[in-house]
């Protein structure tokens, strides 16, 4: 865009590009700067939400509405093309709560009289249950694992990550940026931080203790991780740890698609309730911010309650 400035003497005006930011552009910046400061908001989710919310003022601004000034009726169609170009419903839903979260955000600082995603109903989903393995699967894999592992330095490497992340269910991001002094540390639990930045306490096992000073005698160098690799990071990166886990998964006898990183997590939780564990600590176990993350394992409570009530229960025999 370029804006005329008249000259002095009347004669045709100069043109010079206009450096005014773009009004929808800027109400992006101010929103996420504020995710950013005040939620700790991860790179990764801010770059997710500028295009989110490009996409949507791009939409509203074909149709000539604006973002501070506007009802319910052209979110509802911005939905309604969302469906019509594929998006999947948890896709949709994403896309919603973080339309929802700017709009709240316009109103709260007094940009909007109006917040218009009041009376959006969010689409329907179906939240699939987490892969799981059983104890007797993961027995099997971290069998298979311990024989490979026999004087050779990458099969004590992954050793390490198999026993570590179910013994501690990190995120895989969390586990392969883990620092060298973890292995050495004379704590019984590591501190994690996690998502926005949030620290928790993860106990150790003896067991994975003894994973990490095994892997650490085997370890050259000096560097700052405990799973170096060339790579841009400087640590292993979480496609080759998924490549060699399914390989690892294979020698066991467990098919590749059920087995990843995050599916050993969820086999931490998934044991740990079953043995009758509380859901808010598996909650802080996990590193997750919100209760209602954790409770796609309700499942795994519903049998156990199941139980519970047939063996205990006085009328149960009669």
């Amino acid at each position: 865009m370029t804006r005329a400035i008249p000259s002095e003497s009347g004669a045709s005006p100069d043109t010079t590009p206009d450096t005014t930011p773009d009004p929808g552009e800027r109400l992006i910046r101010d929103y996420l700067d504020m995710l950013a400061a005040e939620r700790g908001a991860a790179a990764n989710t801010l770059a997710a939400y500028r295009r989110d919310l490009s996409d949507y003022l791009a939409a509203l601004a074909r149709g000539g509405h604006d973002p501070v000034a506007m009802e319910a009726a052209p979110l509802r169609a911005y939905l309604a093309d969302l469906e019509t170009r594929g998006l999947s419903a948890a896709s949709a839903a994403r896309r919603l709560s973080c339309i929802r979260g700017f709009h709240r955000f316009l109103y709260a600082e007094g940009l909007a009289e109006d917040d218009p995603s009041t009376p959006i109903g969010g689409p329907r989903r179906v939240r699939a249950l987490p892969k799981v393995l059983s104890v007797a699967e993961v027995d099997r894999l971290l069998s298979v694992a311990r024989e490979a592992a026999a004087g050779d330095a990458r099969g004590t490497r992954m050793l390490c990550l198999i026993e570590l992340l179910y013994a501690t269910g990190l995120r895989v991001s969390e586990l392969i940026a883990l620092p060298r002094a973890a292995a050495s540390t004379k704590e019984r639990y590591l501190v994690v931080k996690g998502k926005g930045g949030r620290e928790r306490l993860v106990p150790l096992t003896e067991i994975a203790r003894g994973a990490m000073r095994d892997h650490l005698a085997h370890l050259a160098g000096d560097g700052p991780w405990l799973f170096p690799a060339d790579s841009e990071s400087g640590h292993l990166t979480r496609q080759s740890f998924a490549r060699d886990l399914k390989a690892v998964a294979s020698a066991a006898g467990l098919r590749a698609d059920r087995i990843s990183p995050h599916v050993l997590r969820h086999a931490f939780a998934s044991h740990l309730l079953q043995n009758g564990a509380d859901l808010r600590i598996v909650q802080e176990l996990l590193g997750h911010a919100d209760i209602s993350t954790t409770q796609i394992y309700t499942h795994v409570l519903d049998e156990r309650l199941k139980s519970m009530v047939r063996d205990l229960h006085p009328l149960m025999d009669e």
